[in-house]
C-alpha cells in the first residue's frame, strides 16, 4: 500500500508546484502605470473598452489578450526569422 501511495504523492506535488509558484507571482501589487500600460496594449490589439452594451465583452477581451500574448512571445523568442537581408551568400568576386 505504501508503494502505491508514494507515486501518488509525488505526482500530486508535481502538479501542485506550478500552481503554487503562479500564486506567489500574482501576489505582487500592480501599479496604476502597469494597469494603464496593459490597457494601452489591449487597445492597440483591437480591444475597445468604452463600447456601450458590448454583447461580446469576454470574447473580445480574451481575443485581444491572446493577440498581445502572441506579440510578446514573438518579440521575446530566441532565434527564428529576422527581417532584412544578408550578404553572406553573395558570390565572391575575384580581383584581377
Amino acid at each position: 500500500m505504501i508503494k502505491a501511495f508514494v507515486p501518488a504523492v509525488v505526482l500530486a506535488s508535481a502538479l501542485a508546484a506550478p500552481v503554487v509558484s503562479f500564486a506567489q507571482q500574482s501576489n505582487a501589487p500592480v501599479t496604476r502605470a502597469e494597469v494603464r500600460a496593459e490597457l494601452v496594449q489591449l487597445e492597440k490589439a483591437g480591444y475597445q473598452p468604452g463600447r456601450a452594451n458590448d454583447l461580446r465583452y469576454p470574447e473580445d477581451l480574451q481575443a485581444a489578450e491572446a493577440r498581445v500574448a502572441a506579440q510578446d512571445s514573438a518579440s521575446s523568442s530566441v532565434g527564428g526569422m529576422v527581417d532584412g537581408s544578408s550578404a553572406s551568400a553573395a558570390p565572391a568576386t575575384a580581383a584581377h
